[in-house]
């Protein structure tokens, strides 16, 4: 099917996946950009560290799929509230005695996001961190910044691929269910990432826009384990020597 003339948006292609432990969270992206039958790239970052754009995050991370153009200019409208974190840095700071947490995040990128309803980002947004009691959690977001928390999410191409894979090994809770359940999955952070290396296997081998692993594919892991003395670990299939990708 053509598209309009002043159609602007483009799909980029491209899988996003997260879960939330009981005090891990688990963030992966492949790296293909593609449009139709053409590969743009085979190694362009689809996840954004939001300790280098932001205030002091170093718990969480956004995974974006959908358009490019518009998943770089989010990036740096995020970016450009670092110019002026230095006043809000202070204020939060003041009225809640703490720093910007990874839920406190999750809200600033939802009224980003809806800020630009009426010409959206074209983009498909996964926050994933450690909230204020070291629990893992996952915002997924649609374009316009409706957003929820759940133990686990999916976007991109490949995301009707690896979701009812997801809720077959996970089973969260359903969150209508009275009195509210935690919705962290109860697999080891070692198994979550089995897990998700298993889904990604099986989604490109139906979806042309995502690349399986380990050719190219980013993984990143956060744990408050004493096992691993910073908060922030880059499984990557390029360091194929590392004990935890065996």
């Amino acid at each position: 099917m053509a598209l309009r003339g002043d159609w602007v948006y483009e799909n980029n292609g491209g899988t996003c996946v997260a879960i939330a432990g009981l005090d891990y969270c688990v963030v992966a992206a492949d790296t293909r950009l593609s449009v139709g039958y053409s590969i743009y790239t085979r190694d362009y970052s689809k996840i954004c560290n939001l300790c280098d754009l932001l205030f002091p995050a170093d718990k969480c991370v956004l995974a974006s799929s959908g358009f490019q153009g518009d998943m770089k200019a989010l990036q740096k409208n995020l970016a450009a509230k670092h110019l002026v974190s230095v006043h809000l840095l202070h204020i939060y700071q003041h009225q809640h005695n703490k720093q910007m947490s990874c839920p406190a995040m999750a809200r600033l990128l939802s009224n980003t996001l809806y800020y630009k309803r009426f010409f959206p980002y074209y983009t498909f947004n996964i926050l994933g961190g450690l909230d204020n009691e070291g629990k893992g959690c996952v915002y997924t977001y649609d374009a316009v910044g409706s957003y929820e928390r759940v133990g686990y999410s999916c976007q991109g191409t490949g995301g009707a691929l690896i979701m009812p894979v997801l809720d077959n090994q996970l089973k969260s809770p359903s969150p209508l269910l009275l009195p509210a359940r935690d919705a962290v999955t109860p697999l080891s952070e070692s198994e979550a990432v089995d897990l998700v290396k298993d889904v990604f296997a099986s989604a490109t081998e139906r979806d042309i826009y995502t690349v399986r692993f380990p050719i190219f594919f980013q993984l990143l892991a956060f744990c408050e384990s004493d096992i691993f003395p910073t908060q922030q670990h880059a499984y990557s299939s390029r360091v194929l020597n590392d004990p935890i990708l065996k």
